[in-house]
């Protein structure tokens, strides 16, 4: 079974920074993306960054220059460096890892930016 577990959520005011972590069961994302989605409420789930097998990053707009996205392949593991932080950003973030066809989720873990 695959299992996505995110770790780093939190309380932070604004300004502030945090690190998301998320590390895989498998090792079946190794040739494939792997990146970080947020949910706020009332608003639908959208890309916040992912990062390729071959390490090419993506990052939505709202967060570029912002917030860092890496990978440990031989851990498995996915990471979300996210400095000045903002009450925008405030979401449930979720860990995605892509295999093929499939796209597997972390429980998420809440971000909470105070103003």
């Amino acid at each position: 079974q695959v299992q996505l577990v995110e770790s780093g959520g939190g309380l932070v005011q604004a300004g502030g920074s945090l690190r998301l972590s998320c590390t895989a069961s498998t090792n079946i994302f190794r040739h494939n993306a792997m990146g970080w989605y947020r949910q706020a409420p009332g608003k639908q789930r959208e890309l916040v960054g992912s990062i390729g097998a071959d390490g090419n990053r993506i990052y939505a707009d709202s967060v570029k220059g912002r917030f860092t996205i890496s990978r440990d392949y031989a851990a498995n593991a996915v990471y979300l460096q996210m400095n000045s932080l903002n009450p925008e950003d405030t979401a449930v973030y979720y860990c995605m890892g892509s295999s093929g066809p499939y796209v597997y989720w972390g429980q998420g873990t809440q971000v909470t930016v105070s103003s």
